[in-house]
């Protein structure tokens, strides 16, 4: 199986099924053994499409002599993968480009008869022209945002809007998390690199290895002994602002897939409880076996709705970590289907937040931190959620977030992280302390 044809497979799955990119591309890629540049590519055309596909159907209608609308939802996709070589990457030649697409159309659309020509003439079309295609106007179709999410990302972040959108449309880096209660992150990039996998240093966040070359990562020997899990900077730094002593007792409440619970234990240097826990059984499983892979031993996976109250924990928890489920708007790079989602049927997750956010609060003690953290820049599931929160709750105040000297928060005790500032995800923070 080629490169080519995982992506396209990829891309299908994503348009007929509703799949999950990450996911199913993680999937395929081990199901079709591809190789380290194999894989490699796979996934760039795989984010590449699924990123620009607003701009590829702005090329597109300048270089059909029919409607686009009238295309086959395959060909599409075959078109938008050509496209997408030969006008945003700059190392496949044009012509393996044009080549290799047709090969998939004779592939993948047997019973249309002029696929493979139409995919021929409209690549051949699209190297002739490619300097003198019209560029978009607007955001929408530049950075291939529905517009109504333009909107309401605009509202957010102001300023700050193009810089995002273009962020967003970037290849994610993979940012893994050195294991301190295993190994030292030089010692683990020497490893790496001994595994062919090029190593480097995060920019400011400490024990953060950026890879590149990895292939699939689970094959590593270094992942399969457990010397390093995946984790996004800031979430990582979500956990490090909770600032845990040693010996603390944490409740970690919609922790899979566990990296938050498993940042807490070597914050703490493996002293303590964590307990961590997932509304659905097999997510339990899943922070079970990243436990026992990284020989973390304070932590128990309990499978448990975030929104009942568990008479038991009461008042007894140092540490409570609250990452809501939320719209996911901070993370688009890495789940770029995200984008397509309707607003509009995500004006409810507030509610759900305040609910768990109520509910979690009961279990901190008295001089005990409450951390509460999304993956998401909207104000109304951030800033609004903690607010009405603390009109209801006046023994929790916001507190001073220890963050990096080039890292400012935006109000006392919360940090909206936007994607292209920091080097990291879309990311809310939020510090509350419990009196005494």
């Amino acid at each position: 199986m080629s490169a080519r044809q995982t992506a396209l497979q990829v891309l299908i799955a994503c348009r007929k099924d509703g799949a999950w990119s990450n996911g199913v591309l993680k999937q395929m890629i081990t199901r079709d053994r591809l190789d380290r540049r194999d894989a490699a590519l796979a996934t760039r055309l795989c984010y590449g499409v699924l990123q620009n596909r607003g701009l590829l159907d702005h090329y597109l209608r300048q270089l059909l002599t029919g409607k686009l609308s009238s295309l086959q939802p395959v060909v599409r996709d075959i078109l938008h993968m050509g496209l997408y070589q030969i006008l945003m990457m700059d190392k496949i030649p044009e012509s393996a480009a044009v080549n290799e697409s047709v090969l998939l159309a004779k592939k993948f659309c047997p019973g249309q008869k002029n696929a493979s020509g139409l995919v021929n003439g409209v690549l051949r079309n699209a190297v002739r022209k490619k300097d003198t295609l019209e560029q978009p106007k607007g955001y929408a179709e530049l950075y291939s945002h529905p517009q109504k999410l333009v909107d309401l990302l605009k509202a957010n972040v102001g300023k700050k809007l193009a810089g995002m959108l273009k962020a967003n449309n970037e290849i994610p880096s993979t940012a893994v998390q050195v294991n301190t209660l295993q190994v030292t992150a030089e010692e683990l990039a020497a490893m790496l690199e001994a595994e062919g996998v090029q190593t480097e240093k995060h920019s400011w966040m400490e024990n953060c290895l950026i890879l590149s070359g990895t292939g699939n990562l689970e094959e590593l020997s270094t992942f399969q002994k457990g010397l390093f899990y995946v984790q996004d900077p800031a979430s990582k730094l979500s956990v490090l602002c909770a600032e845990l002593p040693q010996n603390s007792r944490v409740l970690d409440c919609c922790a899979a897939p566990g990296g938050k619970s498993f940042a807490a234990a070597m914050a703490m240097e493996g002293t303590g409880n964590i307990t961590s826990c997932d509304v659905h059984p097999h997510k339990v499983q899943l922070i079970q076996k990243g436990a026992q892979r990284l020989g973390i031993e304070n932590l128990t996976a309990l499978c448990r709705d975030a929104t009942v109250f568990c008479k038991e924990w009461e008042d007894q928890m140092d540490g409570v970590l609250v990452d809501v489920p939320c719209s996911g708007y901070g993370i688009i790079r890495k789940k770029p289907d995200i984008r397509l989602k309707d607003p509009e049927e995500m004006e409810s997750l507030p509610q759900l937040q305040l609910q768990i956010l109520r509910n979690q609060a009961r279990y901190v003690k008295k001089g005990g931190v409450l951390m509460y953290s999304t993956c998401t820049v909207l104000k109304r599931e951030n800033e609004d959620v903690v607010d009405h929160f603390l009109r209801e709750n006046p023994e929790f105040i916001p507190e001073e977030l220890p963050l990096p000297s080039h890292i400012q928060q935006t109000r006392p005790g919360m940090l909206t992280l936007i994607p292209g500032e920091y080097d990291t995800d879309g990311f809310f923070i939020c510090r509350l302390r419990r009196k005494v």
